[in-house]
């Protein structure tokens, strides 16, 4: 089977939530060498925006959002040995979270895996954290990237609030800040400080590759 019927097959396999076949074709591209970061970005990912877009029109609910990003983390999980097997150094390393009082994790759990296909070192600090946290682990793990994901309105103002602890600690200038979240706007992001509010996982990291790459002009 070529590259693209494969990459066809792993994105038709997430919109028909249909997990048996999604993981044994995954395991098959592996096998016949489709490249694995193609294999997230341009296969699973894809069938994921997919399902995304449905969701918005009403077509799939909630359950099938939650099934079909639980398949796409089983198939990440197939395709991840064979990214590391390269041994290439890190690009770089992020730190992401979701903000606290919001527990949506489907967004940036993306974004995590997304990150890692493209050779980042990534620290999932997980839903809800609080800002102290969120700037303690930046202080500890001293990332070039902290990705800030938020799903609600009410919760979105704790974006700025991260920013501020982060300049209290003296950390602003050391992390590029990117924010995410469908209710997540260009203008509020420019208006918290934010150095970057990204359309979608796939802006989102395409915009972290683009910092690290011009680190190293």
């Amino acid at each position: 089977m070529a590259e693209q019927k494969y990459l066809e097959s792993l994105k038709e396999g997430i919109v028909n939530l249909d997990f048996d076949t999604t993981l044994k074709t995954t395991k098959e591209a592996m096998e016949a060498g489709v490249d694995p970061v193609r294999a997230i970005t341009n296969g699973l990912a894809e069938g994921l925006g997919i399902v995304g877009e449905k969701f918005e029109r009403r077509e799939y609910f909630l359950s099938e959002l939650v099934v079909a990003a639980e398949v796409m983390k089983e198939a990440t999980s197939i395709i991840q040995p064979y990214i590391k097997e390269g041994g290439a150094r890190a690009k770089g390393r992020a730190v992401l979270a979701t903000i606290q009082g919001d527990n949506h994790d489907i967004g940036k759990s993306l974004v995590a895996t997304l990150l890692r296909a493209s050779g980042f070192d990534v620290v999932d600090l997980g839903v809800d954290v609080p800002t102290p946290k969120i700037v303690e682990a930046v202080k500890e793990e001293k990332p070039q990237i902290l990705g800030l994901s938020a799903l609600l309105t009410v919760t979105m103002p704790e974006m700025g609030e991260v920013i501020k602890g982060l300049k209290a600690a003296g950390l602003r200038e050391h992390v590029k800040i990117i924010v995410g979240g469908s209710p997540v706007t260009k203008e509020f992001a420019e208006k918290i400080g934010a150095d970057y509010r990204a359309a979608d996982a796939v802006d989102g990291v395409n915009k972290c590759v683009e910092w690290m790459d011009s680190k190293r002009v």
